[in-house]
């Protein structure tokens, strides 16, 4: 303990020696940006200022020479290092200067940069793997959920309902109860409604000066908003409906549904761009919130080992645009210009460098929903509702025309599809984009790719499109899968993983937080073993991963996936010293185990946590 107090001590020091030098000014227009991807080296603490020497990195090439005769500040000796780096996969050691690698190898090689001042991390055989990029989250929107009602795993109605009645008795009158995570297949599949909750948010009992609870004749009356766990479906109650409008001469917004029961009149539930009509209603979350939102998201993602993110905001179909820009001058901008957060140092032809802490990374837009609200679309109807194939959210031609002007102006572009109709609508609008811009390296990504048609996966390769995926969600949809698109279909077109893997597709995992939980070996084990809850075997075996591919997913690949890797995602000479340190003590021990969990995280060679 006293040795990293003494190295961050000699960090702060250097600190009061630096100070911001770069600044740019990018102007995108505003039709084009449907959200703000910023790319995040995720570390906000309170002694922020020990990041500040770090401006000196950009300078720094990723073909930085380790034969400079300059001293390491940081040796990690002694470990099981997996480096991400097909030209050397596994080292005992590595040298840190500046935050970037400048040797790797065996203890003897690196030992040779020790000088004075160098510290020595003795791994004591442990495993290292590089820092995991998480390729899908929304950050703010999962800090916020972390101070919210969590409904996540509740498995009853009755405990659905049970969470609701302990949150509303700390509520003041008239406010928002806010928050979300329930899944209804993990209670047999009945959608909650208005009515399960509107009695509970009406009256409740409330405090007096002598803090004791007694009951009140007049209704206390609670506006609510709980959020379906895959962020496209939401529930609202009675009055909360009536604020906004709802009723049942109100038309389906485009891109969305309004839930009805056979009389016509809205259930409470609100289907993607419907779910606008409600938010649009409740207030704006604070500055102060948001940025405290950044800090507490960011701490739990270092803990899990995560040391870059992209971002996808708080966007989701419908939404407004005003949101990403908001976030990006109230909380990123602010935290940036203070200090207060350390951000990937690159510079992308396909991107815009906006400082030397935060990059525009390109924008997304959505083809269609989700499966468990029925909303993802499909080539073939629903099997448990025969008259539906899906939603699309975003018309063809405008999808078209936002992804020919974003990539003529270099920006990379992102798309939401998990249905095996919006993927293919997808890949061939993208087949034609490329047909009337001209080939480059432009990276396009599908975001989720959960489920595709016999041949999809060839027009991946063949186009060189990045499948974005995300494990975790298929612990959550294999059992609602079967009953909502049948037995064949959820076996031979769902989550193909192996698949994609095979054909040379380039895989990229993330985690959606705060849809899933934001835990890259949970996922990595997901990948491997495809076992949901309560099955004794595998979801379609045949697209179970090695353990390497899964650990490259999470790491050079998800770099490549965001034009970073000549930067991060492999522990490689030039490139930042991010790495995250197991509990496993031997390789061996970490194949077998399944069980284990991130010990400590280090952003450029500097302990970020614990």
């Amino acid at each position: 303990m006293q040795a990293v107090e003494e190295y961050h001590r000699v960090r702060k020091q250097r600190d009061s020696k630096q100070r911001d030098a770069m600044n740019a000014c990018v102007v995108i227009s505003a039709s084009l940006v449907l959200l703000l991807s910023l790319l995040l080296s995720l570390h906000i603490r309170n002694d922020h200022n020990e990041w500040r020497w770090r401006n000196r990195l950009w300078w720094l090439p990723s073909t930085f020479s380790s034969t400079s005769g300059i001293a390491a500040d940081l040796l990690v000796t002694n470990g099981t290092i997996y480096t991400s780096d097909s030209s050397l996969l596994f080292a005992d050691s590595m040298a840190i200067r500046d935050g970037r690698i400048i040797r790797i190898g065996n203890y003897s090689f690196v030992q040779e940069v020790s000088g004075y001042g160098t510290k020595e991390l003795n791994l004591e055989g442990a495993v290292v793997v590089p820092g995991f990029i998480d390729s899908h989250v929304h950050l703010l929107f999962g800090g916020l959920q972390m101070a919210r009602v969590e409904v996540r795993g509740v498995n009853t109605k009755d405990d659905f309902i049970g969470k609701v009645k302990e949150a509303v008795r700390n509520m003041k009158e008239g406010s928002w109860l806010l928050g979300g995570g329930w899944n209804n297949d993990l209670w047999g599949g009945e959608l909650p409604s208005a009515s399960w909750i509107d009695d509970i948010t009406a009256h409740h009992p409330v405090r007096n000066t002598a803090y004791k609870l007694y009951e009140v004749e007049n209704s206390i009356l609670l506006k609510v908003w709980l959020s379906r766990m895959d962020g496209h479906m939401g529930l609202a109650n009675s009055l909360a409906l009536r604020i906004a409008g709802v009723n049942s001469s109100m038309q389906d917004p485009v891109g969305g549904t309004i839930s009805r029961n056979a009389d016509g009149e809205p259930t409470g539930l609100m289907i993607d761009s419907a779910m606008k009509v409600i938010l649009s209603c409740i207030p704006e979350v604070s500055v102060e919130e948001r940025r405290q939102a950044l800090e507490r998201a960011s701490r739990y993602a270092l803990m899990r080992g995560v040391t870059t993110i992209v971002d996808f905001g708080r966007y989701f179909p419908g939404a407004p645009l005003k949101h990403s820009w908001e976030d990006f001058t109230d909380v990123y901008k602010w935290a940036d210009l203070s200090g207060r957060m350390m951000i990937r140092d690159v510079v992308q032809t396909t991107g815009r460098r906006l400082s030397q802490w935060i990059f525009l990374g390109g924008v997304k837009a959505f083809a269609d929903g989700s499966l468990g609200s029925n909303s993802a679309l499909f080539h073939e109807p629903y099997a448990d509702e025969p008259w539906n194939v899906g939603l699309q959210v975003t018309d063809t031609e405008s999808l078209s025309n936002m992804t020919v002007q974003s990539d003529k102006f270099g920006l990379q572009v992102a798309i939401h599809a998990i249905g095996d109709k919006a993927n293919d609508l997808v890949l061939d609008m993208y087949k034609s984009v490329v047909s009337t811009n001209g080939k480059r390296d432009r990276r396009f990504r599908i975001e989720h790719a959960q489920h595709l048609t016999h041949g999809s996966v060839a027009k991946f390769s063949e186009q060189g499109i990045i499948a974005s995926v995300q494990p975790d969600h298929l612990l959550d949809d294999a059992d609602s899968a079967v009953k909502k698109i049948g037995l064949e279909r959820a076996q031979k077109g769902s989550y193909l993983f192996q698949s994609l893997l095979a054909s040379n597709t380039p895989v990229a995992f993330g985690s959606d937080w705060p849809v899933a939980d934001i835990n890259p070996l949970h996922s990595i084990k997901t990948a491997i073993k495809r076992i949901p809850p309560g099955w004794d075997k595998a979801w379609n075996s045949g697209e179970c991963m090695k353990l390497t591919d899964a650990l490259n997913a999470h790491t050079i690949s998800a770099a490549c996936a965001c034009f970073l890797d000549d930067d991060i995602g492999s522990l490689s000479v030039g490139k930042m010293g991010d790495f995250v340190i197991l509990t496993a003590h031997t390789w061996d021990d970490f194949i077998t185990q399944g069980t284990s969990s991130v010990a400590a995280t280090y952003v450029g060679g500097l302990q970020a946590y614990p």
